[in-house]
């Protein structure tokens, strides 16, 4: 099979490649900054690339509709619960403890999993 750009010399088809790739990141950070306005959110500071990475295995895994953000630090005191800090994402597993509680959720935080006080967290 032959590529389309298979006739051209080697320098003018880098220069398709690199034209076409500043294209599609220039129309990411376009959608980027149109769903940052459409969705103003108090807490929300950018996310490091490890961080980002974790949200995305989070929204693969669960869904956008689970993912929440920690609102202020969490410091677990019982077994079972987290240690957060404020801007997390975690991701919903069950709305209520083993005893159902609904104040406590079940949340994954990317590896760990435990539980959370539900008034700390925000749909993200």
């Amino acid at each position: 099979p032959q590529m389309p750009h298979g006739h051209m010399p080697l320098p003018s088809f880098w220069k398709v490649v690199e034209d076409t790739l500043q294209q599609s990141s220039a129309q990411l950070r376009t959608f980027c900054q149109t769903f940052e306005t459409v969705t103003p959110s108090p807490v929300t500071q950018p996310l490091n690339p490890a961080e980002e990475r974790k949200v995305l295995s989070l929204v693969s895994k669960h869904g956008p509709d689970k993912l929440y953000q920690v609102t202020s630090n969490i410091s677990g005191s019982k077994d079972l619960d987290l240690t957060l800090l404020r801007g997390q994402i975690v991701a919903l597993l069950q709305s209520a403890d083993t005893k159902g509680n609904t104040s406590r959720w079940l949340v994954d935080a990317g590896g760990p999993r435990g539980f959370v006080p539900a008034t700390k967290l925000q749909p993200y």
